[in-house]
């Protein structure tokens, strides 16, 4: 299933939305500007779990540049499936998450659903050195329907990749980092909302 819209009417113009799709969509074009560069571009700037777990990766680095990726990954793709997909995903929900976070706060949710996203995937897959880069019909659907269906199929196929991998090699299709950001944004929103309610029954 696609998502082609929602049916609910934003009060706001979706700023962080349009800059976060900006923003990955030049890193997108870079990735593609690269040719056989690319690999190392990953290396650089994508999350490889073993890493985390080498001392010698830290004492190289050092803690800034160690924890860079994990930023930066974010706003990496493997192909143009994967690019336009999220970026599907974050035009449809991102706008009315926005609308209701604020401009700020929904940034900063992006921000900590990403790393929450990095960590499950470093934590399903702490041996793996791959570098993590983040049938058609039409029908309405609820959005709580639609993001269920998503998050059932990125728990299986997780769960899949993880019954036959050999020796923690992933591939760099990272199903429990979806899964982390997915929860992290559900305990971030339940949290907001019931600041919200007792603000307004102060």
């Amino acid at each position: 299933m696609i998502p082609l819209r929602d049916i609910n009417r934003s009060t706001r113009f979706p700023v962080f939305v349009v800059v976060l799709i900006v923003l990955n969509g030049l890193v997108w074009f870079y990735e593609l500007s690269l040719g056989h560069q690319l690999r190392k571009f990953f290396f650089l700037f994508g999350v490889v779990p073993s890493f985390y777990f080498d001392p010698d990766y830290w004492q190289t680095t050092g803690l800034i540049v160690g924890v860079l990726p994990l930023f930066t990954s974010m706003f990496l793709h493997g192909g143009w499936l994967h690019f336009l997909g999220n970026m599907l995903y974050l035009w449809v929900f991102g706008d009315n998450v926005e609308d209701r976070l604020g401009h700020f706060r929904f940034l900063v949710f992006y921000l900590v659903c990403g790393l929450a996203a990095a960590a499950l995937h470093i934590v399903t897959n702490s041996a793996s050195r791959v570098p993590t880069v983040f049938f058609f019909q039409l029908m309405e659907l609820p959005a709580i329907i639609f993001i269920g269906i998503w998050f059932i199929i990125q728990f299986f196929s997780g769960a899949f990749s993880l019954t036959i991998s050999s020796g923690g090699n992933l591939g760099g299709t990272a199903y429990w980092a979806h899964i982390g950001g997915f929860a992290a944004g559900i305990i971030l929103v339940l949290r907001h909302q019931r600041r919200a309610r007792r603000f307004y029954t102060m």
